[in-house]
């Protein structure tokens, strides 16, 4: 179970640090850039990925090239959430993606909706929009407007990256290659920025990503490792992983960082966890 626990504090742990970073004048892309270099030593060495294992026939190139593209921008689009709508919503978000690829699997590939899963869809996009609801004057417009940008970008592309990730793995692509490549690329993506943006590097923000790639990656590592412990039972790692986020998620902003809800987003957290409970398989 420490496997589950260790992967649920490192995924709060990297929206903590992106709450942080403006504060302790850290440079967030410069980190993020950092960040898929220690990722992808990690990936190497831990996961055992073999480049070579992506340069065969049939790699579906256009989607290592998306994948490349998306996890820079989303992790950015992540910090922005964080610092304009706070930890709690930012993460019940990003785990309110995982309804995504439901809804592509009904809308794009023309598959058929079971009455749970049409019942569990309706039930997270009411979550999500009582999550982005950010009542206010309209002096606070603007902000508001950043908020429920961030949030939605949050929520469609971290999706998008789990629909990705699950056409490369029915390609055949090996997953510990497939993901090495993905971060190399973003990598790429990343410092191509920042040296078109002619950068100024920060010692400070150098090693926030150094940290934040091991905060990331230990994330994927040790969720990897709770699908292995508990070979036989991945609802429950399914499960706990999202509600685990969710619910810490929620005590570290709101007691910590003293985050302020509404009613309505409480509710909407309320309801995320109720979805991820009404699809676990009886």
């Amino acid at each position: 179970m420490y496997t589950l626990i260790i992967s649920i504090a490192c995924s709060v742990a990297v929206s903590v640090l992106l709450k942080v970073a403006r504060k302790q004048n850290i440079e967030i892309d410069q980190a993020i850039a950092v960040n898929y270099v220690i990722a992808s030593l990690l990936t190497l060495t831990l996961l055992g990925a073999k480049p070579a294992s992506v340069f065969v026939a049939g790699t579906p190139w256009w989607i290592l090239l998306a994948l490349g593209l998306l996890l820079p921008t989303i992790f950015l689009a992540m910090a922005g959430a964080v610092r304009h709508a706070g930890i709690v919503l930012s993460d019940a978000a990003q785990r309110l993606s995982l309804f995504i690829p439901l809804l592509a699997a009904f809308v794009i590939f023309g598959e058929s909706l079971s009455g749970t899963k049409l019942t569990v869809t309706a039930i997270a996009l009411t979550a999500l929009v009582c999550l982005i609801y950010k009542p206010g004057n309209q002096g606070q417009a603007g902000e508001r407007s950043k908020a429920i940008g961030f949030l939605l970008a949050v929520w469609v592309g971290y999706g998008t990256i789990d629909i990705l990730f699950k056409q490369m793995a029915k390609s055949g692509t090996a997953f510990p290659g497939s993901l090495l490549a993905a971060f190399v690329l973003a990598g790429c993506v990343m410092f191509s920025y920042l040296l078109i943006k002619r950068t100024q590097w920060s010692l400070r923000s150098l090693f926030a990503g150094v940290l934040l790639g091991l905060l990331n990656f230990s994330n994927i590592y040790f969720y990897i490792r709770a699908h292995q412990v508990f070979p036989d039972n991945p609802t429950l790692v399914f499960s706990a992983m999202n509600i685990g986020v969710i619910s810490l998620g929620t005590l570290i902003g709101a007691g910590l960082f003293k985050e302020k809800l509404t009613l309505i987003n409480a509710l909407g957290i309320a309801l995320a966890i109720g979805a991820i409970v009404i699809l676990i398989p009886r």
